[in-house]
């Protein structure tokens, strides 16, 4: 069923500080960029499904109601259209959703939408996300991200000895990559060396400033449709060769099995895995949920990139750099493309598409054909990992 879909088209627009344009404005860029990725056949009328990612608008904007919103922007009346709110997982849970729609049968062809502008008001958007821990039992006594991904931090540092240097390591290679990439946040900074990410000021022991994401505005758009029309849209559609999605039921910290094993992240990755069949092996390159330097390391782990505990050797030896044996956020990741809430999981599917299609010029994996995406909410309580493909199936 899985291979029954295909990305016909992906877009993202440039990330950072977008005082350039509004919201909507924002929403068409990304939509535009999407179509432009098409080979132009693809008209309105054949957008029969539409999901809108799209984290905490009503905070950031005053906007509500911004699936709608969406169908005056981009001009078009489908049979379905829904906003999707998962946090930071926002994007891919859309993205599974526009795949229930079409593997139902409900809809043909479905486009997706990611969005967040987040720094207009600095106050209002940190404010949104101390919404997204448990407010009532930790955030209140001030818990968030940046300490409860501290205590992640810590407690990986203490059992398995990853260090300081490792983490930034992580923020180095992403900054790297995100100097290739002119859509990125970042990319006018350049690189940065490991002695800049140690002296960086502290922002919550261990992590100093360059071990986390920024505040951003950007969006994403991914078009998807029956794999057997794929070829009407693009000459090289993706293939959605697998998914999975999984939760702990819990939506803080405290009530976490363990905050350096992610067990919903590992039934995530084995559904999608055995549904692609497929194995960490065959992947060629992934975008993970950076959104501090210690998630890519526990990301490494969860994944089946390496062992357990072996995370911080596995950036150190240079595994995860363009060039080594699995190119991980070859985009920038979240560290240094940038994260605007709504848009990061549909941004994650962009830059795997164009990997796959070979588009990615100066940060361009060598012999790309089998991609992974995994996006996070929460204290990495909500995961959604995605893999695509250049064919419709891996060739096993």
């Amino acid at each position: 069923m899985s291979s029954d879909v295909a990305i016909v088209g992906a877009g993202v627009t440039r990330f950072g500080k977008r005082d350039d344009v509004s919201y909507r404005e924002l929403m068409a860029e990304a939509v535009v960029e999407a179509l432009k990725s098409t080979n132009g056949e693809l008209v309105p009328e054949n957008i029969e499904g539409l999901f809108v990612a799209a984290g905490q608008p009503e905070l950031l904007v005053d906007q509500a109601h911004v699936g709608n919103l969406a169908t005056q922007v981009v001009g078009i009346q489908p049979k379905i259209v829904s906003r999707v709110e998962m946090a930071c997982s926002s994007g891919s849970t859309a993205l599974r959703n526009g795949w229930a729609a079409i593997a139902s049968g409900i809809a043909d062809t479905v486009l997706l939408i990611g969005l967040e502008k987040m720094t207009g008001d600095m106050k209002v958007a940190s404010r949104g996300l101390c919404l997204v821990p448990d407010v009532e039992n930790e955030a209140i006594h001030g818990i968030t991200a940046y300490s409860g991904f501290a205590l992640a931090a810590h407690e990986h540092m203490q059992k398995y000895g990853t260090t300081k240097e490792q983490m930034s390591m992580v923020a180095v290679k992403n900054h790297s990559n995100a100097a290739k990439n002119p859509k990125a946040q970042f990319h006018r900074m350049g690189e940065i060396t490991i002695e800049k990410a140690l002296n960086s000021k502290i922002v919550s022991e261990p992590f100093n400033l360059f071990d986390c994401s920024p505040i951003t505005d950007g969006a994403s758009a991914v078009i998807i449709t029956k794999a057997e029309n794929a070829r009407k849209y693009t000459d090289q559609p993706i293939h959605i060769l697998g998914a999975g999605q999984s939760i702990e039921p819990s939506i803080g910290v405290s009530n976490m099995p363990s905050i350096t094993e992610w067990h919903a992240l590992k039934r995530a990755a084995k559904t999608a895995y055995e549904m692609a069949n497929v194995t960490p092996k065959d992947i060629n390159l992934a975008e993970t949920h950076d959104c501090f330097t210690i998630a890519e390391i526990i990301e490494y782990e969860d994944l089946g990139f390496t062992e357990k505990g072996k995370g911080g050797q596995f950036i150190e030896d240079g595994e995860s750099k363009i060039g080594g044996s699995l190119p991980v956020n070859t985009s920038g990741g979240l560290k240094a493309k940038g994260h605007p809430i709504g848009a990061t999981g549909l941004a994650q599917i962009t830059e795997i598409t164009e990997q796959l299609r070979g588009l990615s010029g100066a940060r361009q994996v060598a012999d790309a054909n089998i991609g992974l995406t995994h996006n996070l909410s929460g204290f990495a309580t909500h995961h959604v990992v995605h893999i695509l493909g250049n064919q419709p199936t891996n060739g096993k």
